[in-house]
């Protein structure tokens, strides 16, 4: 079939994603998730998918609505769990799955009444252990039934605790309750006779003291290395800790480590070391959290790779060594670290993203998903690539990825991915829009189609050329760089953007006068300060976007972030919070600008959104708002995906091409 079109808009929302790739400890199975659009229910619908080496096939293992996720082989088996949920409406629980080969189907093993949030095998394959919220109290339902439902605000916590939970148990009791009537199978009963944890289930923690976030089990089985917060508020996200239980005598003890990163913590094959992240520096954000290995009977630590400027994240222990990887730019580095330190790098092609690593224990075969700048996320086993997501684009037309480089205003040297058409004329210049990522720690990888949000294939078909540039504060770059936005934030990724649009204006590329700027998250915030700080802009799009740091501080569920990047709270130093915030300069503002925004949007509360609209609206400035009902920080059905990437194709087109703005809101014709 000739490649003689784009993709449109449906097109690129319904491209598959592929992640939580699982090898099987021999190496012949590879599961992974595969999320596909439904557009008749408009959902997106997750599945785990297998690839059975031997056999040189690949096959869907779950189906229809029972969504799945988070696919664990059993040690030295081919026995699959897998996380899939239960109930109906807002009774969905997410609940552990068993699917034996040859199997038509996986069975519920477990049955916490609040779901389960994380799982693993236990190692003889014959049960799990598994994180929940602790059942809510007597007291507190018939508080509900007597005054009706409220909450005091960050003192009244679910925490998560550890269960353990026998395989067999769990089957026997779904086999049991499927042959009995509907309303009385036990594990679906609402009396108060009803069980108020997984009946089957032994709580190894309390839920007075430790949230559990992340575990992982010693070969033995008879510890556990829990990293654990005091509460599930995200406040207490920088007050976390590294935690030994003993699963026989159920005692836990800290194990010392100050300042403990986000990552998973892994045992050794002989279970007498573990490895884990550990801030360095201060504790803030931006820092490195490097890979430290812990003797546990002296308690002795090392870091084997403090030599790398980044985020080095364990994924793996092995019997050749710990699988480690890190960020290089718009590349990853995934490597085996050896017991004496020394570095085997596995995968650290550039230019070529690798992610969702999985490694057998003896260290002899992994799988894992990667991209280039010509071919999508596929997965691949042994640096074979075993699905065929590529397929979708040889029938189409692709923008080309280039990587390109300038100076900042203040010198720092900036990456970017720019997108232009294949056949891209550079003896004239082009209109250009610059789409800026989130994070601020997140990374512009050069992948096609890696946008649900803006569509820019559909702007380079246009004759847009496109730049994403992964301004200060981005991952992959060294700790300095990722700390020059604080207590700079706004006017430093301002001078990032700006310089971009100014380098491919003296390179002869960009028309000076047809630029835009739009962003998400983060990306949203740096926008709206284009839009008021910057008259350089035709048009503007902020999506879920800052504009306002006071506004932001005392809304959002993530209240650190703000200090740590501020340098204090709004009390401390007024001043940097003015200094910041796009609203600051709303006077000045004149650029057309359209704001989305979900109502239930936590993380940058849509007050933002009012705030910025308002302030625009009231010195004269053309604007739109769009409220998404029911939408968070970011758009979860294909139906939302696919109208924000409409409106902001029409926005640019009108404000830049001179396209007409009929159809904006997306009514149906009669």
């Amino acid at each position: 079939m000739t490649a003689d079109r784009y993709m449109t808009i449906e097109e690129v929302v319904a491209l598959p994603d592929l992640g939580e790739v699982a090898i099987s400890d021999d190496g012949a199975k590879v599961a992974f998730v595969r999320r596909t659009a439904d557009w008749d229910a408009n959902e997106f619908r997750s599945h785990v998918w297998i690839h059975d080496a031997e056999r040189c096939e690949t096959y869907q293992l779950t189906r229809d609505e029972a969504e799945s996720s988070s696919p664990r082989w059993a040690p030295g088996s081919d026995r699959i769990a897998y996380l899939s949920p239960v109930g109906s409406g807002d009774d969905r629980k997410q609940q552990i799955h068993v699917h034996e080969h040859g199997q038509g189907q996986g069975v519920q093993v477990s049955h916490a009444p609040d779901g389960v949030a994380s799982f693993a095998w236990t190692p003889d394959g014959q049960g799990f252990l598994f994180a929940s919220a602790v059942p809510e109290d007597e007291g507190l339902k018939k508080r509900k039934e007597t005054y009706g439902d409220f909450e005091y605000v960050d003192e009244e916590y679910r925490r998560h605790c550890l269960y353990r939970l026998d395989l067999r148990a769990g089957l026997e009791r779904t086999q049991a309750s499927a042959a009995l009537p509907r309303d009385v199978r036990e594990p679906e009963r609402k009396d108060e006779e009803g069980p108020r944890e997984d009946p089957d289930a032994e709580r190894l923690t309390d839920g007075e003291r430790l949230h559990v976030v992340a575990f992982d089990v010693s070969p033995d089985g008879r510890q556990v290395a829990l990293l654990a917060w005091p509460t599930p508020n995200l406040e207490d996200l920088d007050n976390a800790r590294l935690h030994l239980l003993d699963v026989a005598a159920r005692e836990v003890r800290d194990l010392g480590v100050e300042k403990p990163g986000w990552a998973t913590p892994r045992f050794s094959p002989d279970g007498r070391h573990l490895c884990y992240t550990r801030y360095v520096n201060e504790r803030r954000w931006f820092n490195n959290q490097a890979l430290e290995v812990m003797d546990l009977e002296s308690g002795e630590t090392r870091q084997p790779l403090a030599h790398v400027d980044e985020c080095t994240f364990p994924e793996r222990w092995t019997q050749k060594g710990v699988l480690a990887w890190w960020q290089n730019g718009i590349s990853t580095v995934h490597a085996l670290v050896g017991p004496t330190g020394e570095v085997e790098e596995l995968l650290a092609e550039a230019g070529r993203p690798v992610f969702a690593c999985s490694i057998t224990p003896d260290g002899e075969h992994i799988a894992y998903t990667q991209a280039s700048a010509t071919e999508p996320f596929e997965v691949y086993l042994d640096g074979r690539r075993v699905t065929s997501e590529h397929e979708a684009y040889a029938r189409h037309k692709t923008s080309r990825k280039e990587v390109v480089r300038w100076r900042s205003l203040d010198g720092t040297e900036i990456e970017g991915v720019l997108s232009v058409p294949p056949d891209l004329d550079r003896s004239r210049r082009h209109p250009l829009l610059v789409v800026v990522h989130g994070g601020p720690t997140g990374t512009s990888l050069a992948v096609p189609t890696d946008s649900r949000l803006y569509p820019i294939e559909q702007f380079v078909e246009k004759g847009f050329v496109v730049l994403e540039p992964n301004y200060r504060g981005s991952a992959g770059y060294g700790e300095s760089f990722r700390k020059l936005n604080y207590r700079d934030l706004g006017t430093g990724d301002y001078a990032d953007v700006i310089s971009g649009v100014d380098a491919l204006v003296e390179r002869g590329l960009a028309d000076p006068e047809r630029v835009g700027v739009m962003g998400w998250s983060q990306g949203g915030y740096i926008s709206a300060f284009c839009t008021t700080y910057s008259d350089r802009f035709r048009a503007v799009s902020v999506g879920a976007g800052i504009s306002d740091w006071m506004t932001y501080y005392v809304n959002t569920d993530i209240h650190p972030f703000t200090r740590m990047y501020l340098g204090g709270t709004p009390w401390d130093d007024p001043e940097v919070y003015r200094k910041t915030s796009p609203i600051t300069y709303v006077r000045s503002a004149r650029t057309p600008t359209l704001i989305q925004h979900g109502d239930r949007d936590h993380r940058v509360p849509v007050p933002n959104a009012y705030e910025l609209y308002q302030g625009l609206r009231d010195v004269g400035v053309e604007t739109r708002l769009v409220i998404f009902k029911e939408m968070r920080h970011g758009p979860d059905k294909p139906g939302l995906c696919r109208a924000i990437m409409k409106q902001n194709l029409g926005w640019f087109c009108h404000h830049i091409l001179g396209e007409s703005l009929e159809g904006f809101d997306l009514r149906p014709e009669a």
